[in-house]
Formats: C-alpha cells, structure tokens, sequence
C-alpha cells in the first residue's frame, strides 16, 4: 500500500469516491468538477497546508487520506479544543475509501495505521494523532480502534452531514516512545 499527493489528474477520480452513496453519506461534499476543484484544487497546487493524499493497493487508487497539523487551522483547533486539550503539533486525519468493492475487508484500519505510523517521521513535531468521528459512523471509528487509537472524549462538533448529530467521538494515540540508542 502507497499514497501520493493528490493531483489535478485525479479529481475525477475524487469526484466519482465522493458521488458513491455510502462516500456521499459521511462526506456530504458537492461532487462536480468545479466543487472538487474548488475544495480539493488549493491542496493540488500547493496552497494547503494539510495533505490529500491518494493511497493505492498494489497499484490501483483505492481511496483518500486526509493529513493536517492541527493548528494549521484555527478552526479544528477551537473545535477540538472545546472538547479536549489539543498537543503541540498535533495531527488529523480524515479518510475515505473510494472503492466499493474493498470496504469492510480491513483495509480501513490498515490505512489508518500506516498514516499514523508514517506521520511520526513525516511530522517530528507531531506528538500525537487526533481523530473526530460522528458517533453514528460506527464503520469508521470501528476502524480506528482496529488500528490502534483510543477513544478519550465525545463532545458535540459540527457534523460534516447536516443529517448527523452533532455528537463526535474523538480518538487518540500518542508518539511512541522510543529508547535510546546504546
């Protein structure tokens, strides 16, 4: 399993993941080519600074991870901050998987898992990993448990659906500890 930066070649792409139903039910997000360009577009040419990353499965494009340090946006951060203590360099994360056919096979928690295990070197200052889920995407946050993360707060937030409550689960798992070289 891979990813790449997102580029313009792969908005059509994005757009088709984010018109699937069962993408569209927790992504909520407008699926024409001037919406992907417009929301998705920034993150193409560099203006962003968060990352959208498209992750392939022996080669095939399968899905889209979301990474961003935290206080780059000052609105994730009064989000998150209202509900629990935000560390220093905390990352995010959102993810979808794309494919239809691999969903519910394990690769959620995988993707999960590699995005963490990779933000340690991507990120040095990254203490932590934070993740907001609404509490009804059980798929989701059965996911993140699967990969490691804890769930340490529930709070309101502002659903990405406006269908949803705007009860969030949030998960977390620390930078390891590493011991010292001998």
């Amino acid at each position: 399993m891979t990813w790449q930066p997102l580029t313009a070649a792969d908005l059509p792409l994005l757009a088709g993941w984010l018109r699937d139903p069962q993408v569209a039910r927790w992504w909520n997000h407008e699926y024409t080519a001037e919406a992907v360009e417009r929301d998705f577009g920034g993150s193409v040419r560099g203006e962003e600074p968060g990352e959208d990353l498209v992750v392939s499965l022996d080669g095939l494009a399968v899905g889209l991870l979301q990474r961003s340090v935290i206080s780059d946006y000052p609105g994730e951060v009064a989000e998150f901050a209202a509900i629990v203590d935000v560390p220093d360099g905390a990352v995010e994360l959102d993810y979808l998987i794309g494919d239809p056919s691999l969903r519910g096979r394990g690769l959620g928690p995988r993707i999960i898992a590699m995005a963490v295990e990779r933000t340690w070197d991507d990120h040095p200052a990254a203490s932590a990993v934070l993740v907001a889920v609404v509490a009804a995407n059980v798929a989701s946050w059965r996911a993140l448990e699967k990969a490691g993360l804890r769930r340490i707060a529930e709070g309101a937030m502002e659903p990405d659906n406006p269908v949803d409550d705007p009860l969030h689960y949030i998960y977390r798992v620390d930078r390891p500890v590493r011991p010292a070289r001998a």
